[in-house]
């Protein structure tokens, strides 16, 4: 009864017992504090590509596809969860687009939970801006709505450094290089969302092309109004005989329209003189080799119209000085305005006749070919080398050819968005 009635020593196991609680517990709250920002620092990575993922689609014109892209960026970034996306307008009262990804989630713990279960939910957010309306202007523009639009082999290049390529086309086989063909653009749209740029279909353009984007919108800038004549005074063809000199085509006056049923420039060995002037063909446009390589003199200050029907074809080493009204010659001074300033050419839209360039490594050609409508192919000769804007439907280049792709201030094509989003919060 002595022993059980002696209470010397209970308050040391009382406290022993106390300070083991007490031990367990800061254990847990160090283990649970650690877990947490662990866990925080994932949350954090995960909003942040979540938040530049959605932000990218929205600069590239994809709005509806932000959600699915922000879910996956936060699974491969260790965060199960679906973010919640929120799209301003403008922040700290900068205007912009942005997009703002909220991550949450709970997580278990071993003692904090057991006081307070808000503290076991982690959640965390990141804004970044879709850009900043950065855009790259388009140079070239195919209209073929489906199968292949672009077609580039045997070391056919497309050189637009300061614009871009936008293909209309919503098949996964849009665009396709192989045997040495490449392209080195600012940008370079697709409609088609199926279409990747890696494949049996494309080569990787291996940095040459600084921003690539599919499911864009479609280009179709708007074509000039034909010019005005009377098809029945269009019945002489001029330039397919020989004469002495060559042939000397159009009055001199930049805005006459010249009507021919057909016109050859440089046949028969001669250099043939084209004035300033608007002409319209309605049979077959031809560029021959001419005397020396060399086919046409002049050729400054012109524009060509082939109504439904007619046809162009530049053969061969036909070398040409070609330039569209109010654009630089050669010379560096200003062509003569034709009224339809910076288009070279425009086949009218519903005229499918195929458009063929050959050859011709010392031409000069400044100006926008528009043929919505028709297959253009550059071809032929390691030394071509042509600069023009383009509007066609579809586009083949090969046999070394150089498709030189300038932004033409005379001719609106659109543009596409590809500004960087970047982090702001």
């Amino acid at each position: 009864m002595i022993f059980w009635k002696e209470d010397k020593g209970q308050s040391l196991v009382l406290t022993a017992i106390f300070m083991g609680v007490v031990s367990l517990g800061f254990l847990a709250l160090a283990v649970d504090t650690g877990m947490l920002f662990r866990e925080k620092r994932i949350a954090q990575s995960a909003a942040n590509a979540a938040a530049m993922g959605a932000a990218t689609e929205l600069a590239a014109g994809r709005s509806s596809n932000e959600q699915a892209v922000a879910n996956e960026l936060t699974t491969l970034n260790g965060f199960s969860t679906t973010p919640a996306l929120t799209t301003l307008t403008s922040l700290n009262g900068v205007s912009s687009q942005y997009v703002q990804a909220t991550v949450s989630k709970s997580v278990p713990t071993y003692f904090l939970g057991a006081f307070n279960k808000n503290l076991a939910t982690v959640s965390v957010g990141a804004t970044a801006v879709a850009g900043g309306g950065a855009s790259s202007s388009t140079c070239i523009c195919l209209e073929g709505t489906s199968g292949e639009d672009l077609n580039m082999n045997n070391a056919g290049v497309i050189n637009a450094p300061n614009c871009g390529v936008v293909v209309d086309s919503t098949s996964s086989n849009a665009a396709v290089l192989n045997d040495g063909g490449y392209i080195k653009a600012l940008s370079f749209g697709v409609v088609s969302t199926s279409w990747e740029d890696s494949g049996s279909d494309w080569i990787n353009t291996n940095g040459n092309i600084q921003y690539t984007v599919t499911g864009v919108s479609a280009c179709a800038p708007s074509m000039p109004t034909p010019p005005s004549y009377n098809s029945g005074s269009c019945t002489q063809s001029v330039g397919g005989s020989y004469v002495a000199g060559g042939w000397t085509f159009g009055t001199g006056c930049a805005t006459t329209v010249n009507c021919y049923a057909n016109m050859t420039v440089g046949a028969n060995g001669v250099t043939d003189t084209i004035n300033p002037g608007i002409y319209v063909i309605t049979g077959y446009l031809t560029f021959d080799a001419g005397a020396n390589g060399l086919s046409n003199k002049g050729g400054n200050g012109v524009f060509f119209y082939l109504p439904s029907g007619a046809s162009l074809t530049i053969q061969n080493g036909a070398n040409l000085n070609l330039v569209a009204g109010g654009n630089s010659e050669s010379g560096g001074t200003t062509a003569p305005s034709t009224g339809y300033n910076g288009i070279l050419l425009y086949q009218q839209t519903g005229n499918s006749n195929a458009i063929t360039i050959q050859g011709g490594a010392t031409s000069y050609i400044n100006g926008a070919l528009f043929a919505p409508s028709a297959p253009l192919e550059i071809s032929n000769g390691t030394g071509t080398s042509i600069t023009l804007e383009v509007v066609a439907n579809t586009l083949g280049i090969a046999g070394g050819a150089t498709l030189n792709a300038t932004e033409n201030a005379n001719v609106d094509e659109g543009s596409l968005s590809i500004g960087n989003p970047k982090l702001v919060q």
